[in-house]
């Protein structure tokens, strides 16, 4: 994760991301890019436009390379002497917000995208509201959200839930995710959601493989697994989330899991109402 990408939309809430990223991009010794995406008009709802002018085009571009300017600023004087101060480069582009942070990220080798969570409401309003699912579905580099509230702390315990079901995929993303905790000495906590049943014999078999695959290939002496029992999944990421003592939660993102149930009805807001902490989400394979 050598380079961070920083999609901003210059809101308060996004310097404060913006602000933790770089906090987190000094510990690992990532460099920094700061991308603004001026929408489209076909992007904006009802606009009413049918064509954009070149005038208007070219100020937009202006005022965002401008604000991008007092961003870099910012950070530059946060830099410190004695510790590493990460490279700050910036890039502002006309388009959709996931063709650009997709572009950005495979032309310039991104390895984690930090954005932010808006408003009241949480994950219900990810980064620039109307484009979260589309971000959360199409942007293929591991997505780190960090609400308003975050503190800007040590990061020592990251939380990587998951239901087992496509082992070798998580595999390959907690093997990313030791990139990011190695450099922090942060512990990463292998969890699942269980019911108040607790587990069966075959699904503890399963469970107990992956943990040797993982210590096997992972060389990360501080990994280690622990089922939380909750009659919901919501309810069981909630308590962790208030009680597991964890700075990150971490999770893929696929189809027909529990993630998708953070981002469907009420169990946004159920949800929303309590995380504190910044949702680390790997892409779909």
């Amino acid at each position: 994760m050598k380079t961070f990408l920083f999609p901003t939309d210059f809101s308060a809430d996004a310097k404060h991301v913006v602000a933790y990223g770089y906090s987190l991009a000094r510990q690992v010794k990532a460099n920094i890019l700061i991308c603004n995406a001026i929408i489209e008009p076909a992007e904006i709802p009802q606009t009413g436009m049918v064509s954009w002018p070149m005038e208007e085009s070219d100020l937009l571009l202006k005022d965002s390379q401008h604000e991008l300017d007092i961003l870099k600023k910012y950070l530059e004087d946060k830099e410190e002497t004695i510790s590493f101060n990460p490279a700050i480069n910036c890039i502002s582009e006309a388009g959709s917000v996931t063709d650009i942070i997709n572009n950005v990220s495979h032309s310039h080798n991104i390895g984690l995208v930090v954005a932010g969570m808006h408003g009241n409401s949480g994950l219900g309003t990810l980064l620039l509201g109307n484009h979260t699912s589309k971000i959360i579905d199409f942007v293929k580099r591991p997505l780190l959200f960090v609400p308003p509230s975050a503190d800007i702390t040590p990061i020592k315990k990251i939380a990587f839930a998951t239901d087992f079901k496509n082992p070798d995929y998580d595999l390959e993303c907690i093997l990313t995710l030791i990139t990011l905790a190695r450099p922090l000495n942060a512990e990463i906590l292998i969890t699942h959601i269980v019911d108040e049943g607790g587990h069966d014999a075959e699904f503890q078999h399963r469970v107990d493989k992956f943990m040797v695959n993982v210590s096997d290939k992972a060389d990360y002496p501080k990994i280690y697994y622990r089922a939380v029992n909750a009659k919901h999944t919501i309810k069981g990421l909630d308590w962790l989330c208030d009680h597991g003592t964890i700075d990150i939660m971490a999770m893929v993102h696929r189809s027909h899991n529990f993630f998708n149930e953070l981002f469907n009805g009420s169990h946004t807001q159920k949800m929303a109402k309590h995380i504190a902490i910044p949702l680390l989400v790997f892409p779909s394979n």
